[in-house]
């Protein structure tokens, strides 16, 4: 029997906001455990939330992105479970009235659009973290840091429009890019600031009714998302070929070992007993409110990459690639304003500015060769001071020099030799020097000309601007 694969994702984004969203609490990463708390974290008696404003603008941006229906009126609801890293014994979470619903967003694999339809994005607040250690002494005991307690969270809910693991990596890769270019969240799966659960069923192809799904979770990067769901869907379809049944349960991946072990039984709506925070009005969102967060949107990956293509002239490819993070557009832009020349500083930022980045482990924003210095560099190329080589060894300089490009190229003895007058010398000379090479030229043999090229570009060092010796020789060699 042939099957097909039903995914849906469940994503959930930790708000790059200060402080915490009912708290004044810090939410930076890395902190010793448990010393970012405090009586609201700690749920203790008498302890009130208070709602952070920015929570529910960045809610907001999520929503206008993903073309989503905004709940003008929406509400916190408390979601009832008993794990040892959450302290009030339930999480404000959002239920029956989360802030956006029914929205989508496109996805492309292997070159075929897509259109994945987002359930609800809502808010909430992250649990704290459990720490099972086999090092400890006792191995039945567990830690728990509660400096996550309170973090804000988004909660993104796909429909289940997914039918492969290709698809699910593509959605979850467009949705840390949204996230990333809405300056929201850092999108960090290892920092567990972006976690996915993906949610997997089979059924016969052309059956409408869902099969019994499992969920997965403990999955940190997007290849290990994809390896997962690979594993789950050829696991449950082992099952049913066999004749068994597939149970509905959380499964945790074992990135070490490639698979999927049982965590425990999956939860439905009903076992959380959801009803609305009675210490939270509802959130009210005007028109002005809702304005302020448009006119604060920046301008989106697929709109940038359109842009890019007409306004540059770039190919598709290109434009994909130059906008597949907000830093190395805004990196592109800010040069090719200053060289004018989009395709030769999309090829500089494609080539030798990635391969630096990645060298050393920095955003383009962060690189010692600034947006500014590569335009410097490109320009000087453009204007014949400098060749491509050469600038390529500039460019290795202005990681640890601080000088101005056109300077640094003195200084480096890179500058090209345009000059009429000694280029027609060493022309000349190389002429003069091999005289069987000129008469062979002249007997039809025009491939020669590239010897005297190498030639001249020798007896220059390589500053010899090659346009314009083939400019001199072919007019020398006709004469």
């Amino acid at each position: 029997m042939q099957y097909e694969a039903v995914i849906g994702l469940e994503i959930h984004a930790q708000l790059a906001t200060q402080s915490k969203i009912f708290c004044s609490c810090s939410t930076a990463f890395g902190a010793a455990p448990n010393t970012q708390v405090c009586p609201v974290c700690l749920a203790l008696p008498g302890a009130l939330p208070v709602l952070n404003e920015q929570v529910v603008s960045f809610a907001l941006k999520m929503g206008l992105a993903t073309r989503s229906r905004i709940n003008m009126t929406n509400q916190f609801a408390r979601k009832n479970y008993f794990y040892a890293d959450l302290p009030k014994g339930y999480q404000i979470s959002q239920f029956e009235l989360p802030i956006c619903e029914h929205g989508h967003l496109n996805i492309s694999v292997d070159g075929q659009y897509k259109q994945i339809g987002i359930t609800r994005i809502h808010m909430e607040e992250d649990a704290g973290k459990s720490i099972h250690d086999e090092s400890f002494v006792n191995r039945s005991e567990s830690l728990v840091d509660l400096n996550r307690c309170g973090v804000p969270l988004i909660e993104i809910v796909s429909e289940p429009d997914m039918r492969s693991a290709d698809e699910a990596a593509a959605y979850l890769t467009k949705i840390r890019q949204l996230v990333r270019y809405l300056g929201i969240c850092d999108g960090n799966m290892e920092e567990g600031s972006l976690r996915c659960d993906a949610n997997v069923s089979i059924r016969p192809v052309g059956q409408e009714s869902l099969g019994v799904k499992t969920e997965l979770k403990n999955m940190n990067s997007i290849k290990n998302v994809e390896k997962a769901i690979d594993y789950e869907i050829k696991r449950q379809i082992d099952v049913l070929e066999d004749g068994g049944e597939i149970v509905q349960e959380t499964l945790l991946w074992d990135p070490a070992k490639n698979e999927a072990r049982t965590m425990r039984g999956k939860e439905d709506a009903h076992d959380y007993r959801y009803f609305p925070d009675p210490d939270l009005v509802p959130v009210v969102i005007d028109d002005t409110w809702l304005a302020k967060v448009r006119a604060d949107m920046p301008e989106l990956p697929d709109e940038r990459r359109e842009r890019f293509e007409k306004e540059y002239g770039l190919p598709a490819y290109d434009a994909e690639v130059l906008t597949t993070s907000r830093e190395t557009a805004d990196y592109f832009e800010e040069a090719v304003i200053k060289t004018n020349t989009p395709k030769r500083t999309a090829n500089w930022v494609m080539g030798e500015v990635m391969r630096l980045s990645n060298e050393l482990n920095l955003g383009l924003s962060r690189l010692p060769v600034t947006a500014e210095k590569l335009a410097d560099l490109i320009r000087a190329i453009e204007q014949g001071d400098i060749s491509q080589s050469a600038a390529k060894m500039v460019f290795e300089a202005l990681r640890t020099r601080k000088e101005p490009v056109a300077e640094l190229i003195d200084q480096l003895g890179l500058r090209q030799v345009s000059d009429s007058g000694a280029l027609e010398e060493m022309v000349s000379k190389v002429l003069a020097d091999h005289p069987e090479e000129v008469a062979s030229y002249k007997n039809g043999r025009k491939n020669v000309i590239g010897f005297f090229v190498g030639s001249v570009m020798r007896l220059s060092k390589g500053k010899a601007d090659p346009k314009r010796v083939n400019e001199i020789l072919t007019r020398k060699l006709a004469e």
